[in-house]
């Protein structure tokens, strides 16, 4: 046995290997929180099941589930990346956990993607199991891949941003208030089960301005219609990931 063979070797470990750990500890912390699994997993999949099997709202022609799939799609981006990111970063800036992350040898920057990681590992999980649901609610979904996967990473940087935003500027409490009511308020008026049409002209003009309404009507657009790539749409989104993330890295506090 060498001399050397317990010598302490005290430094950080290499930056790869510190955003994969933060990665899977943070990917845990959101599937183990039940107000969380219930905003992810449980409403997007209520309301898919329940709107496709009854006529309760006009979606036009076709079958329910090719007007509902890509709105839940949307849903579940919107609480994962939104709602659910902005509850949880809130409390941990408020029990001091954020501090004292940002006093270890993992960067802040790396800290969050870390948690944007974590955001994209519970999105294809949601994304997995609604579409498997909607496949075997009849779902006949057409289009590009490549414009659905664009349109998703844009409403993941779009909401990522605002949801830190407000993590970052608010109390836990008042993030907690917040985020549940922009759902809620999201839910019913950014098109993911009633359709935009449904509003008066004046108001449709303005709801098509929102995140999750040019999320749902990209995806809707591509695959219900086999739309082309949804420009306008994706532009909205890049504005809002733009405006969202810019303001988050610019007015966040980490105590």
């Amino acid at each position: 046995m060498s001399a050397g063979t317990y010598t302490p070797r005290p430094g950080a470990a290499p930056l790869p290997r510190m955003i994969a750990a933060q990665t899977a500890l943070e990917t845990r912390m959101l599937l183990r929180n039940g107000e969380q699994l219930l905003l992810t997993v449980v409403i997007p999949a209520l309301l898919l099941v329940l709107f496709s099997a009854v006529d309760v709202v006009d979606t036009g022609a076709g079958e329910p589930v090719d007007f509902l799939a890509p709105g839940v799609l949307a849903l579940a981006v919107m609480s994962t990346a939104f709602t659910g990111q902005a509850i949880a970063t809130g409390f941990e800036r408020r029990y001091g956990v954020l501090k004292r992350l940002g006093a270890s040898p993992l960067p802040r920057w790396a800290l969050m993607t870390a948690k944007t990681f974590a955001v994209l590992v519970t999105e294809v999980l949601q994304i997995v199991l609604l579409t498997v649901m909607a496949f075997a609610l009849g779902w006949s979904p057409r289009g590009n891949p490549f414009a659905v996967l664009l349109l998703l990473v844009l409403g993941t940087a779009a909401f990522s941003g605002l949801g830190l935003l407000m993590a970052g500027t608010l109390k836990a409490e008042a993030t907690l208030a917040a985020a549940n009511l922009v759902f809620l308020l999201l839910l019913v008026g950014g098109g993911v089960i009633v359709p935009l049409e449904k509003f008066p002209e004046a108001a449709q003009s303005v709801l098509g301005l929102l995140p999750i309404a040019a999320l749902s009507d990209g995806l809707r657009g591509v695959l219900q219609h086999g739309a082309p790539m949804p420009w306008g749409d994706l532009g909205i989104l890049a504005g809002w990931a733009a405006a969202g993330l810019g303001a988050a890295a610019r007015f966040f506090r980490w105590e």
